[in-house]
């Protein structure tokens, strides 16, 4: 796993993903509420956490591919 450098400052690239998935995890979020469809989830914390590590998994396998 590498580092990426900001203009010098060297962050880890999990950091970076992860802060990506969780964009993605806001949009996604907000369209599952708009549609209506947390009323089929029993538990809406854990959902959101499952659907966040899958947004992260999704990210860090896409990065891999490209990198």
């Amino acid at each position: 796993m590498a580092d990426i450098d900001l203009y010098g400052v060297f962050v880890p690239a999990l950091l970076v993903w992860a802060l990506l998935a969780f964009l993605i995890n806001l949009v996604l979020r907000r369209l599952i509420g708009a549609l209506g469809l947390y009323r089929l989830v029993w538990h809406r914390p854990l959902f959101d956490l499952c659907l966040y590590l899958v947004c992260l998994g999704g990210v860090v396998s896409l990065a891999s591919r490209l990198t």
